[in-house]
Order: C-alpha cells, then structure tokens, then sequence
C-alpha cells in the first residue's frame, strides 16, 4: 500500500518515524532529524563561534551518525566549528581493535583529525587484563569510569573547548531509570543535563539527546553511513541491560516512554536539605572528582596492588581495604 509522505512534499512514504508516528519520504525524514538535531544545539547552546569540538568517537551509530551531522551542521549553519575525532581504545581484543578500523574511515570519510588514547598508555592496563583479574560481572564499573576520564584527558590533551558526546534519549532514559533504582540522587540530577562538567572541567554537550535510538539507526542506514554494530563482549553483564530491557517492555505498551522518563528526569529537584557531593579535583591526578582520590585512581590502585575489587562498591569500603593492605604489609616487614 501506498502511503503520502505527511509533509505533502508529492512523495510516497518510505518510513514511519518512531518518535512521532509520521510517515516521511526519504528526504523529508533527513531534514526532520537535522532540524531537530540543529535545534537542540541552538536552544541548548551547546558551542560558541570558533570553538575546537572532540567528538567522541567509538565508531558505533550513534558517533558515527553524531560526527556526520555535525560536520553537516557545521557547514550549513556557519557555526564556525573546528572538529576533530577523540577514540579511546579499551584494549578489548574481537571489539575494540575491530571498531576502531571504522572510527579510521569516519576520520577519512569526513576530514577530520583523529586522537586515539589507549587504556594502556594511560593506565598500564587493558580492559582484557582487568578482567583477567576481577571476572565479568564488575567489568563496567572499571571501564565506565576509566572512559569517562580518558576523554578528560584526551580532551585535555587536545586543548579542545567541548567534547559532543552520542547520547540519545534512549541512553539518557536508561540511565534515568538506573538511577533511580540505585537511589542515586547525585548523578539523577546530573544525567539528563544537555551540558555537564563545566565549571570543574571542559564542557561535555549532548547534541542527540533528543534523538530516538531507532530513528539514530535509521538514518544512517539511509545514508548509508560506515558504522560498527557489534556489541561489547563483555557488555551483557552490564546492569545498563536490565535498564535497556525495561525501557524497551515500556516503549512497546507506550511509544512515548522515552521521552516521557527523559522529561521527568529534568523536571526532578532535590530538596535543599539534601546534601550532595561536591566535585572538585583528584587530589593525585587533577581530573574532576567527588571524593579527594578520584574512583579511577582508587581503582588504578587496587589492580597496581594486587586489590582488584578495591573500587567496587563504597568508598568506605575502599579506604577499610586499604589500611588492611597497609597493616599486613608493615607486619610482613617486620
């Protein structure tokens, strides 16, 4: 069946877009997505005229897609923005090495520089090391919060202004419901902020963060992008997949769900009786922080000592290890 594309452009449909329920051609679909991508980046002012922008890039959809319409944007908008790409190599063999070939291909395909930081020059440690030494089902903790850092210092590195981040409404949804199930008040405030770590470091944007997941795959499967779609290998022991699994039940009852956590997260507030932590700096290595040693340097730590699940858990926790190793260390010395 022949169905009119809903902006009355003479098309016939080619798509229904998921986020709002309309049946575009081909060409209608590509100017919906970059407008409300362009619009999300001027109401939010997420980048001054001039401004050095890394994008981070993974070589998955969601930067490949992100690096492409910026670069599009870019152009067509006058932003007057200087790109460049910034990978961080986790050193996850059969994944990493792999998608980091097509990050190569987006840096060709679309002229721009290309910084690869690897866990190794940064840590001593790779992602296959680590879990050689903690096992599966901690695996996240330790390479969520050395990615984060290792995009503070590549960002640091490269002197840049901001760092754009492809975060959807699907992962900024998720991360709302983890959150939430965690009781993690701090960072609830914080993850649904289209522009984070300003004032205590450069500037992270989120220009898709209004931008559904699916309607993300969509238009790089009609542009016909270069991306990588393999996941993680250690990714199913994520806690993010029972978010992800959640998120999608409640998409398929209600189709707005997204948007609608998304919403809520935002209009969320704290009362003023809460206190919550204050970032300030690592007091070893500088990069942002909530506790006087960084959770990177605490984790750095433990796998350094032979501690691997020192980080794990509550910092408390940590410091308790900590001063046991210290004891037993000192007898031994004796």
């Amino acid at each position: 069946m022949v169905v009119p594309c809903s902006r009355n452009c003479g098309s016939n449909a080619i798509l229904k877009r998921p986020k709002t329920g309309d049946t575009l051609c081909k060409t209608c679909f590509f100017d919906a997505f970059e407008t409300e991508v362009h619009h999300t980046i001027t109401s939010g002012q997420l980048f001054n005229k001039g401004d050095l922008v890394a994008v981070a890039a993974s070589g998955g959809k969601d930067s490949t897609v992100l690096a492409y319409v910026l670069r599009l944007l870019n152009k067509k908008y006058n932003y007057g923005l200087k790109l460049v790409l910034l990978s961080i190599d986790e050193g996850i063999t059969g994944y990493r090495d792999d998608s980091l070939e097509t990050v190569k291909q987006n840096r060709d395909d679309y002229e721009m520089p290309l910084k690869v930081l690897s866990y190794k020059e940064l840590y001593g440690w790779t992602m296959d090391e680590i879990v050689a030494q903690i096992g599966k089902k901690n695996n996240c903790t330790f390479c969520g919060v050395f990615r984060r850092q290792a995009l503070d210092r590549g960002a640091s590195m490269l002197k840049v202004d901001r760092v754009a981040t492809g975060h959807n409404a699907d992962d900024i949804a998720e991360t709302v419901l983890m959150n939430i199930l965690r009781g993690d008040i701090a960072r609830l405030q914080r993850c649904t902020s289209i522009i984070t770590g300003g004032d205590d470091g450069i500037p992270r944007v989120k220009p898709l963060k209004y931008s559904y997941e699916k309607e993300i795959v969509m238009y790089a499967y009609f542009k016909k992008l270069v991306y990588f779609s393999t996941e993680c290998v250690y990714a199913p022991n994520a806690y993010r997949g029972h978010a992800r699994t959640l998120l999608k039940d409640l998409e398929k009852i209600r189709p707005s769900a997204i948007m609608d956590i998304l919403h809520s997260g935002e209009k969320l507030s704290i009362k003023e009786s809460i206190k919550l932590p204050e970032r300030n700096k690592c007091e070893r290595c500088q990069f942002v922080s909530s506790q006087a040693v960084c959770k990177a340097c605490v984790l750095l730590e433990g796998l350094n000592k032979g501690l691997p699940r020192l980080g794990i858990g509550k910092s408390s926790k940590a410091k308790r290890m900590l001063e046991e190793y210290a004891a037993v260390n000192h007898d031994n010395t004796i």
